[in-house]
């Protein structure tokens, strides 16, 4: 059974290299699914095409969220920095998919859907690609100066 300690982190670095080729193939539906569950510090921006999913919701939203992502073949969580919500999302993700998947089918391509928490959460990301319009919507650069996430 899978525990935080056993949950992959994914780098910022990584994850813009997985977007980024994704959206230069776009073919069809995307493979990768970047799940925020950033509650009311959601403002100020979030990664290009995210679903926001705050944690709050979380539990009530989970099955549907298993269904939606079972064809995806990664999948990213991530809160402000990664170490409790982000973690807890994506651990929760993982239990109720082998509940609701028990089989767990591997993709078209015969690889099994892998998931990870983005490593320093939102905060790292916007440190590096905040300003960047190809891979962050909504980016309010002065918000994250003053540090009103904290």
């Amino acid at each position: 059974m899978a525990t935080v300690g056993t949950l992959k982190r994914l780098s910022a670095s990584s994850l813009s290299a997985l977007l980024l080729a994704e959206q230069a193939a776009a073919a069809g539906d995307p493979a990768i699914a970047v799940i925020d569950v950033r509650d009311d510090d959601h403002i100020g921006g979030h990664i290009k095409g995210s679903k926001h999913v705050p944690s709050g919701s979380l539990d009530t939203l989970l099955p549907t969220l298993v269904r939606q992502l079972q064809d995806k073949q990664t999948v990213v969580f991530h809160c402000a920095l990664s170490q409790q919500r982000g973690p807890g999302a994506a651990l929760k993700y993982v239990r109720a998919r082998e509940k609701m998947l028990p089989t767990l089918e591997k993709q078209e391509d015969g690889k099994e859907q892998q998931v990870f928490v983005l490593d320093k959460g939102f905060v790292g990301w916007q440190e590096v690609y905040g300003t960047d319009e190809r891979l962050t919507e909504g980016y309010r650069k002065e918000l994250w100066a003053d540090g009103y996430w904290m």
